[in-house]
């Protein structure tokens, strides 16, 4: 990640609470364990969160899989501090993953399996951090990836987004990254594209609103609207071509 051009202390610090109850956030963390839960039959389950962010996809992991050992790696000090509060029996670290702290090497090989939830789209290379990240994987680890398609919104630019992804892009990040594409859908559709329809329209004063209503929780309309888009996103297609949310699964080979 490129710390001079994203302050995340001051994101976390802005957009915790936002980010909790953003149902498009929901949305991802149960498609992320559901894919896992796919695809985990039997052993330990070690799984590794690349930019865990203030804790809350770790907060579902733990709840969907108290068995399973986590661990969370994120370069904001103010991200680590809230999700060692939400789960403290998960290993956190403040990481940057190109030049990794003391103690983070003892993790080589670890993951059985590895999530990284809207981190790529902040980030200048996309191939440079997976592969920055893979030494953490064991051999055959699955890694889950979720990442932005469509139009890229003033709210999406305000908070550091450099691109949007589509299908063949994510199956070519993963490639570059010496990782196997198992398989990437474009989720979302109709439902979660309207509701990204509704952030481009209210453009830049979205995050206005958001950070003076930090602390606060949303407003009664603002509440309503998240529960029945909630409630509509049950209906979205798992995988089309007009699919705005981008779900990869990838794989660290064996040999």
């Amino acid at each position: 990640m490129t710390p001079e051009r994203d302050d995340w202390d001051a994101h976390w610090d802005s957009y915790a609470s936002a980010a909790s109850q953003n149902p498009a956030q929901q949305m991802r963390h149960e498609a992320i364990v559901a894919e896992i839960r796919a695809r985990h039959r039997s052993g330990p389950l070690r799984i590794l969160d690349l930019g865990s962010g203030q804790g809350d996809l770790l907060v579902k992991l733990r709840a969907a899989f108290p068995q399973a050992e986590l661990l969370g790696l994120e370069l904001s000090r103010s991200g680590v501090e809230l999700s060692r509060a939400k789960v403290p029996d998960a290993t956190l670290f403040v990481a940057d993953l190109f030049a990794p702290p003391a103690g983070l090497e003892r993790f080589a090989g670890w993951a059985t399996h590895a999530v990284c939830s809207e981190v790529l789209e902040h980030v200048d290379s996309p191939e440079a951090f997976l592969r920055a990240a893979c030494p953490y994987l064991s051999a055959g680890c699955t890694l889950v990836v979720t990442v932005p398609g469509g139009p890229m919104s003033a709210f999406d630019r305000h908070i550091g987004h450099r691109r949007h992804f589509t299908r063949d892009a994510m199956a070519g990040v993963f490639r570059a990254a010496g990782l196997e594409v198992e398989r990437v859908r474009m989720a979302g559709f109709p439902f979660f594209n309207a509701y990204r329809l509704t952030v481009i329209a209210r453009g830049e004063r979205l995050a206005a609103d958001v950070e003076q209503g930090e602390g606060r929780g949303p407003g009664r309309v603002a509440s309503w609207a998240m529960a029945i888009f909630r409630f509509l996103f049950r209906f979205n297609l798992r995988d089309s071509r007009f699919g705005w949310q981008v779900i990869a699964i990838g794989r660290k080979p064996s040999m």
